[in-house]
């Protein structure tokens, strides 16, 4: 049986291999790791983590739809997955930490309720895979990580509590000038209305933005799809995107192998730590006081491992910038990265738009090259196999 369609409920008696005893570093989300010494530090960051996986019974998507997404909807979860931990990082911190049994934080229950699976979720399968369609994705289809990325994107809109700017960079590009135009949408207003020097008389008259938008920073959630070579991962990158695990901004990154999507975390020696969608739990519904039954939203067995060359190419990397500082700081760190020789830049950060690259709103969610061309490739019949064997 291939190991990547073994799932949780089928090995959950010890039969996960355990966490490595090694010298080298472990990385996770940002954060460094000593396997020897720091063992139940690392265990306890990975559950942490909100791990979204494949539900059963929920309400039809659409009203008439699907009760399940077990066999289709992994790549969906996984973007639940960096999201979620956007949100975490957002409103109670990189640091904060799950525990089983014990009453928690307001703010966490909140961003468990945005991601419950109804329609009325912020970023439920039901709203993502119903978004999907509205842009020519049918329910029940596989998305890549570029086409979940702009899904999330158009979501994160209406999520008013979060306020956060979703950017997704296209062609292997962060344009530096888009993104603090978007995340400080006061400098346009600025601009508008005659120049920086009149901005607290201009927002008085005509030119009044909402409370909202006159904060200096609205948080950054930057999502860059990437393709990092043709049939199988370019060697020449393996460097630079484990660099990547080691940002303080890091989410981590969505992607996998032929069949499977997975959220990676971070890496120890030449193995991606990651969490895996499939396997099929139950819905989950709020109790009448608002609380929500958790424990099946966090993985408590050590977490899973694949050797970095069986990383699908097409990817997308997920940072995470609070303010305007962090995102400074992540820049300096990304130009430093780029220096280095030890790998080939995954992506290209410049200070204002190339002329050869189009408007971000013209974008839609039409697949990419990695979507279409690869469809066949991850969504087969051997994904059956995961309703086989789930619950």
């Amino acid at each position: 049986m291939d190991a990547a369609t073994l799932t949780y409920d089928t090995l959950r008696f010890g039969e996960f291999e355990d966490f490595p005893e090694t010298s080298e570093p472990v990385w996770i989300l940002g954060k460094e790791y000593n396997a020897l010494t720091e063992r139940d530090e690392i265990l306890s960051d990975v559950t942490s983590r909100l791990w979204f996986t494949y539900r059963k019974n929920f309400p039809p998507i659409g009203g008439t739809g699907p009760t399940s997404d077990t066999g289709w909807g992994c790549m969906l979860r996984c973007g639940q997955m960096i999201l979620g931990e956007a949100l975490v990082c957002r409103h109670v911190g990189r640091d904060w930490r799950w525990a089983r049994g014990q009453k928690q934080r307001e703010e966490y229950i909140s961003i468990l309720n945005a991601f419950i699976d109804k329609k009325d979720s912020y970023y439920s399968i039901h709203q993502i895979a119903q978004m999907g369609v509205g842009e020519g994705k049918p329910i029940g289809q596989w998305y890549g990580p570029n086409t979940v990325a702009q899904v999330l994107k158009k979501l994160a809109v209406f999520d008013t509590w979060s306020r956060l700017v979703v950017h997704v960079a296209m062609d292997n590009t962060v344009v530096i000038e888009e993104i603090k135009r978007l995340c400080m949408p006061w400098l346009d207003a600025a601009g508008a209305c005659g120049g920086e020097g009149e901005l607290n008389g201009c927002l008085e008259g005509a030119c009044a933005l909402a409370e909202e938008e006159t904060a200096l920073w609205k948080p950054l959630v930057l999502l860059i799809p990437l393709r990092l070579g043709l049939s199988d991962i370019n060697e020449a990158y393996i460097e630079t995107l484990k660099q990547c695990f080691m940002l303080p901004q890091s989410l981590g990154v969505i992607g996998g192998k032929p069949n499977s999507a997975h959220y990676f975390i971070g890496y120890v020696g030449e193995e991606l730590i990651y969490l895996d969608p499939h396997t099929t739990q139950p819905a989950v519904d709020p109790c009448e006081d608002g609380q929500v039954p958790d424990e099946t939203y966090h993985c408590q067995h050590p977490p899973c491992r694949m050797h970095i060359c069986e990383l699908d190419p097409s990817i997308a990397a997920g940072f995470f910038c609070r303010t305007e500082d962090e995102f400074d700081d992540w820049c300096m760190r990304v130009r430093r990265l780029s220096c280095n020789r030890g790998g080939l830049p995954m992506f290209e950060l410049v200070d204002s738009q190339p002329s050869h690259m189009v408007s971000v709103d013209a974008l839609n969610l039409t697949p990419d090259f990695s979507d279409s061309d690869r469809l066949e490739r991850f969504f087969d019949s051997e994904d059956e196999e995961f309703e086989i064997l789930s619950l």
